[in-house]
């Protein structure tokens, strides 16, 4: 067993829940959104945990409402940042 398998950033689980929120309507691959996510968690400060349960516990709604606007602007940025990339490439 690694310590990979017992410790998680709190904010994939943010993240991948924001791409799908925001990018429901769109066409998109796998690569892309693989991107986008990365650009986005690189925005963000890590908050790991071990147990779901532990962020539930010492989480107060007010951090929790703070960490999901700052995940929904980090993916937004990533997504136009990711798209203008990807304009600049095909010029």
């Amino acid at each position: 067993m690694s310590i990979q398998e017992n410790i998680h950033n709190f904010y994939e689980k943010l993240v991948g829940e924001a791409l799908a929120e925001q990018l429901k309507d769109e066409p998109i691959d796998i690569d892309d959104m693989s991107d986008i996510a990365c650009v986005a968690l690189n925005r963000l400060p890590p908050r790991y945990f071990r147990h779901e349960i532990d962020m539930a516990f010492y989480l107060s709604p007010t951090e929790y409402k703070e960490m999901t606007d700052k995940v929904h602007l980090a993916v937004k940025e990533a997504i136009d940042y990711v798209a203008q990339s990807q304009r600049e490439e095909s010029d």
